[in-house]
């Protein structure tokens, strides 16, 4: 099944510095970018067809696979002053690059690419900046046993904020921590049908846009993953990417770079 990353955008929460010109997919967690981990994940159910969505720093995301090095990642051995991959990472994998433009919102980056998904009763789509551990295949398989149009991952909130309810008076008369709210946020994990690029019109965004219209029409599904109160919590024996937020935090359920934007700052990714 191909997969759709969207990859075009500025990236200004998660900037070091006003010289930081690293576009968000770019962003190490390891020794390797957030975008080769959301492949990877993708990777591990099959799923080895990307299309990737251009736009901010896009020379910067050419040039890293262009300039691939297995090694890096791989056992290897050297003989005869050449280099013996032991085993590699994306050897498999059909990637296809397309400039959709700057500006772009998220629906009209998808619209610009759909010629490469037009034939597939399914695909899947990601913001590239999210990474999660939630079962793909059981997704797309709830998706296809229930005739959705789509659905979108949904995950509690990832805040650690409060609440705060006041009187008319200003008296604060109760707190609650915003994970315990009944609400869930948009993960960023899509499963989408041919029916969706039917919906697509220029410079429109997918879930203000598209999966409203599908809501609407009681045609999106949502599959929450990761019940609120059963976040886990990294171990000391963990990688330190996990433990660390200084660049990245990947969650049990939807780990975005470290100032993670919500939907509606979405529409340029």
């Amino acid at each position: 099944m191909k997969v759709v990353l969207f990859c075009g955008g500025y990236g200004m929460r998660m900037r070091n510095s006003a010289d930081d010109t690293i576009p968000k997919p770019m962003q190490l967690i390891g020794n390797r970018p957030l975008i080769w981990h959301v492949m990877r994940y993708y990777a591990h159910f099959g799923h080895k067809d990307f299309v990737l969505c251009l736009g901010y720093g896009a020379t910067h995301i050419k040039n890293y696979f262009l300039t691939y090095q297995e090694a890096v990642s791989n056992d290897f051995v050297i003989r005869d002053g050449q280099v013996e991959l032991l085993k590699s990472d994306i050897s498999d994998w059909t990637i296809t690059f397309v400039d959709t433009g700057a500006e772009s919102p998220i629906g009209e980056r998808l619209r610009r690419v759909s010629q490469f998904v037009a034939d597939d009763e399914y695909f899947l789509a990601n913001y590239a900046d999210v990474l999660t551990d939630a079962p793909m295949n059981d997704i797309i398989d709830e998706v296809r046993a229930r005739g959705a149009a789509a659905s979108m991952l949904v995950v509690p909130p990832q805040s650690s904020f409060h609440c705060v309810e006041l009187s008319d008076s200003g008296g604060v008369e109760g707190i609650t921590p915003v994970s315990q709210l009944p609400i869930w946020e948009n993960g960023g994990f899509f499963v989408l049908s041919r029916e969706v690029l039917e919906l697509l019109t220029e410079d429109c965004d997918l879930v203000e846009d598209v999966c409203a219209k599908l809501a609407a029409d009681g045609r999106l599904y949502g599959y929450k993953h990761l019940a609120s109160g059963s976040r886990p919590t990294p171990s000391r024996s963990a990688p330190i990417w996990m433990r660390h937020t200084s660049v990245a935090t990947p969650r049990g359920c939807c780990g975005r770079a470290t100032l993670r934007d919500r939907t509606q700052h979405r529409k340029h990714q």
